[in-house]
């Protein structure tokens, strides 16, 4: 079947269904929905089978809607209708919520439904509910609607909800208490966020023990500041502000540096559990500043000291990596020397990985991976991920960066030369069944985080009690130092870096503006022709 997938932008559940889709056999191709005239003349060219609609801000022109067969996902339970569902749903704390798969007709989110499903609302934030509930809900319900044709029905009743509001999302720090700090912080994280004395709200977590004047910033942990409630405190971890979402001290130094230091929310911690060590980093939105790689080197090397027998990589729930952090290179003085500070430190914390003999190493991808987060995870010995984990094992889509952390070593050794230069030229999502016949992973198992993670754990601590693990930990050291003879790490870094320093300091300004407009998010004025296969090249 020819199904065009019409989107606002390339977004984690628009990449879910391309990978599936594909997978399955069908011709996919991919427009951005820019203006009623591109759509109209992506469909002329497409001549689809079948629209999908995974994520749009607008409504789908009615010279389409009209003469094609248009499914809109919409992320709220049948009847829902309104461009903020899952905003409110959090906001006024409901306790299930749903995906509709409906069919475009003049009203917005009013035609027939193709296909439904409901799931049990946990607590946590907008984005994180749309990476996983909500695409693992909406993925199953669009291959129900492509797969078996359904007859359409109408929903029985609707209600509708507007836009909401920075005035719906305002916190009224002298009566809100912390829940409620949260449910308005959650619903509105990571896009807009809450707007609050000129500054926006974002990653915030609930605090033990700390109190103060309701709405006063009271102390400090790291990169986060803590901040009154009317019943206790919650932590604030990143700020927005000019267009940039930043560690909330970097952004409010001066108040950072007057409070003091407690302990709480943290973003990484060591578990060990006889004689595996699990390492978790479930950093914001998975990127991984400067500072983060040399916390996390660190504590790498503080759990390679333990005597355990596994160090598994945990990541976070919503995201194992996706390399260096794009936001604090394009705040810092100079985004060339913070560039190049950053993808140094990622090096650092890979070599750590690459040459640690003392342990077997394990990479469980609980969340989504992108460019250099991908292949530090190919910087351990086995990789798992989650079943429906996406990933974006390239760099050319940041205005043709070449990449570092040790790529050109860790790619080909394990998926061949052949499928390297697939992987880095494609610029496409990957899936798990993909990631595993190309190498790039060793399994995948788990229908969700918390299902992954115990299975993980499982796996790590069958790895340990393996009568022949001191040999495979031998076996890896002498491995490793056939491969520094035959070409040594730093040459293969030294190699990378000179083509990095080109895309940092160099004449060609691409990397620069792709990073500038990725981060405040400027829409694309066309369709990369990598997924607009419909206009002639794929």
């Amino acid at each position: 079947m020819r199904i065009l997938l019409l989107a606002h932008s390339f977004n984690s559940l628009t990449q879910r269904l391309w990978v599936e889709l594909t997978q399955r056999g069908h011709a996919v191709s991919l427009e951005f929905d820019v203006n009623d005239a591109v759509t109209t003349q992506a469909v002329e060219l497409a001549r689809p089978d079948l629209i999908i609609a995974p994520f749009l801000k607008r409504a789908i022109p009615e010279q389409v809607w009209r003469n094609h067969t248009c499914l809109v996902v919409h992320p709220g339970p049948i009847g829902d209708r309104g461009p903020s569902a899952l905003d409110w749903a959090i906001l006024e704390g409901e306790q299930s919520w749903g995906v509709t798969v409906l069919q475009a007709v003049s009203e917005m989110d009013a035609g027939p439904v193709w296909a439904h499903r409901t799931f049990t609302m946990r607590e946590a934030t907008k984005s994180s509910i749309y990476r996983n509930e909500i695409t693992e809900a909406a993925v199953s319900a669009v291959l129900e609607a492509v797969d078996h044709s359904p007859v359409p029905e109408l929903p029985r009743r609707s209600w509708w909800k507007p836009q909401m509001r920075q005035k719906d999302r305002a916190i009224a720090w002298a009566k809100d208490d912390s829940a409620t700090i949260l449910r308005k912080i959650r619903a509105s994280d990571g896009t807009p966020g809450v707007l609050d004395d000129g500054l926006y709200l974002h990653d915030a977590h609930p605090s033990e023990g700390l109190e103060g004047a309701p709405g006063t910033w009271i102390a400090r942990r790291g990169h986060q500041l803590a901040r009154a409630t009317t019943d206790g405190a919650v932590w604030i971890g990143h700020l927005g502000a000019n267009g940039l979402k930043l560690p909330a001290a970097q952004v409010l130094p001066e108040i950072a540096a007057s409070l003091p230091t407690m302990p709480g929310h943290h973003d990484i911690w060591y578990d060990e559990k006889g004689a595996v060590g699990f390492l978790h980093f479930p950093f914001h939105n998975g990127a991984m500043s400067t500072d983060q790689c040399r916390r996390l080197e660190a504590a790498f090397h503080d759990a390679a000291k333990r005597p355990t027998k596994v160090i598994a990589l945990m990541g976070g729930p919503d995201f194992w990596s996706n390399g260096i952090h794009l936001s604090t290179i394009e705040a810092a003085a100079s985004p060339a020397d913070e560039s190049w500070a950053n993808i140094n430190a990622m090096n650092d914390l890979c070599r750590a990985v690459i040459t640690c003999t003392s342990h077997l190493t394990v990479a469980a991808m609980q969340g989504n991976g992108g460019a250099g987060g991908v292949f530090m995870a190919l910087a351990a010995d086995l990789v798992w991920a989650r079943s429906g984990v996406v990933l974006n094992p390239h760099y050319k889509g940041m205005g043709n960066l070449y990449g570092s952390e040790y790529w050109t070593y860790l790619l080909p050794k394990r998926c061949g030369e052949e499928a390297a230069r697939q992987v880095t030229q494609a610029r496409l999502p990957v899936g798990t069944a993909e990631a595993q016949r190309l190498g790039l992973i060793d399994d995948s198992f788990g229908t969700c985080p918390s299902s992954f993670r115990a299975e993980a754990e499982a796996r790590a601590h069958a790895l340990a009690a393996d009568p022949a693990i001191d040999a495979r930990i031998a076996a890896k050291g002498l491995a490793r130092l056939a491969d520094e003879a035959e070409k040594p790490l730093e040459t293969y870094r030294a190699e990378e870096l000179e083509r990095m320093k080109l895309n940092f300091y160099g004449f060609d300004p691409s990397y620069h503006v792709a990073r500038y407009n990725f981060i405040r998010k400027v829409p694309k004025s066309r369709t990369p022709l990598y997924l607009a296969r419909h206009r002639g090249k794929g």
